[in-house]
């Protein structure tokens, strides 16, 4: 981060210097957890439910600290300390990222969409990478505070930030858009992720093109050229859209991907630069999506076709997200547990489906925020993983049962429910066999993660 005053703080969250301190004191580093203060850093305390990081303030100080934001006025202050005063600490967060994004003379790319999010922003990363110094959110900081802590990670040495922005409800990307003021917005799809909060998909995709109300003058949208509802912004926006996917209206078409090994694929695609052929590190076909929108960003920042097939061929997955771990007896763990939904979990039971392995087993657990929809889509799911030509599918919590009985209406004969993680071990230990190929994928709230460390006692075992 580069030095900004303690007067620029004042003006960008419009609050209260309270006590005389210096004006033009530096700060080098804005963090809300006050475990991590150092020397010229400002502590911003958050307020949720069910906790005020207010509590911590006197911490933060005393480890470093140089100043703080509040929302309480402070009594005994410290005057080798400074505090300002304001309305509200997270939109404080917000609006002083905003005024430091707009110091620097750069290029943004926000990414938001139902599915795909983290994976895009990687593979967009690391095609620009080629040509820019770069800044890309790290792990899932992509909400009203993580995104802020992203721009804060700005300094002169960056060209561009590719910055990933999540929802759970109306107007989040509308805030986190006009923060991160992007020149290129990325959306990856509409889903049923996050329905619970938003009702339908049609609204979930008034929710996305929330992204466009803070997109500069000049800029461009890349959207999937497959997705149905993306199709009507088509009518809709002002701005300059570059489609990708595999319908003819593409710019960015797929004409072939497949997979060239036990962990990658091979694409070959269409592009304006002329037919593009390179090696994606990780399974899944639904990964011809990010690797197209990440070659319509970098191709619309200069990069040779060369540049963008080196870009998609250096691209690392975030860890949990289609891991594959090799184990004794010839026992594979495709480790897709960071999170899940109805889209993403199909693509990961088609990866499944056509692994090569002696026995193919799915553990699938609860997809959560899904309301009222949650049975059907599940069961839908369920449904899918039947007529999939897997061998055994492993289910777990209320909703997983739903996928079972999918399942077994599509014609899978091995299918066992099981409640919780505990049960579904018992039954792994006994279905699991030389040569198995084992799917763990479930909600972050599930912990499959556990799940994926068991199997691998059990080979160990073994």
């Amino acid at each position: 981060m580069e030095p900004i005053t303690v007067a620029e703080i004042v003006a960008a969250v419009g609050g209260e210097l309270l006590g005389s301190f210096d004006p033009n004191a530096v700060i080098t580093e804005v963090d809300t957890d006050s475990r991590k203060m150092h020397q010229n850093s400002l502590f911003v305390p958050l307020c949720g439910e069910n906790f005020d990081g207010h509590v911590y303030l006197h911490q933060a100080l005393c480890s470093g600290a140089l100043g703080c934001l509040t929302k309480y006025p402070v009594g005994e202050r410290r005057t080798d300390r400074f505090y300002i005063q304001v309305a509200d600490t997270t939109t404080a967060l917000g609006d002083l990222a905003r005024y430091y994004r707009s110091k620097f003379d750069i290029k943004v790319i926000g990414i938001t969409g139902s599915v795909g999010k983290t994976t895009t922003k990687d593979m967009v990363a690391a095609v620009l990478s080629q040509k820019y110094r770069v800044l890309k959110t790290q792990g899932n900081y992509n909400n009203n505070i993580g995104v802020p802590k992203t721009l804060f990670g700005l300094d002169s040495s960056h060209q561009i930030a590719v910055v990933e922005m999540g929802m759970n409800h109306k107007g989040e990307i509308d805030y986190l858009t006009r923060i991160a003021q992007p020149d290129v917005a990325v959306i990856t799809n509409v889903g049923d992720a996050h329905i619970e909060n938003l009702g339908s998909r049609e609204n979930t995709l008034r929710a996305k093109a929330e992204i466009f109300n803070g997109l500069k003058p000049g800029g461009m949208a890349v959207l999937n050229g497959d997705d149905l509802l993306l199709a009507k912004l088509d009518q809709v926006l002002i701005h300059p859209i570059t489609w990708y996917g595999e319908s003819q209206r593409c710019a960015f078409r797929c004409l072939d991907i497949h997979e060239a090994g036990h962990d990658c694929m091979s694409l070959e695609a269409v592009t304006p630069l002329g037919n593009l052929k390179t090696t994606i590190h990780c399974l899944g076909k639904h990964l011809l999506y990010p690797a197209l929108s990440a070659a319509a960003v970098g191709a619309a920042f200069g990069l040779s076709l060369e540049e963008l097939c080196r870009g998609i061929e250096s691209f690392v997955p975030t860890k949990m997200r289609m891991d594959v771990v090799r184990c004794k007896n010839g026992i594979t763990i495709l480790n897709d547990t960071y999170n899940a939904n109805p889209q993403s979990m199909r693509a990961a039971v088609d990866v499944l489906a056509n692994y090569s392995g002696a026995y193919r087993i799915a553990v699938l657990g609860d997809m959560l925020e899904l309301g009222d929809l949650g049975p059907v889509l599940h069961e839908s799911v369920g449904q899918f993983v039947g007529s999939s030509g897997i061998d055994c599918l492993i289910t777990v919590g209320e909703l997983g049962e739903y996928i079972a009985q999918g399942a077994q209406s599509a014609g899978l004969g091995e299918v066992y429910a099981r409640p919780n993680q505990e049960e579904a071990k018992v039954v792994l230990e006994q279905v699991l066999q030389p040569g198995a190929v084992v799917l763990c994928k479930a909600s972050r709230g599930m912990k499959f993660e556990e799940l994926v460390e068991f199997v691998k006692r059990l080979t160990e075992s073994e």
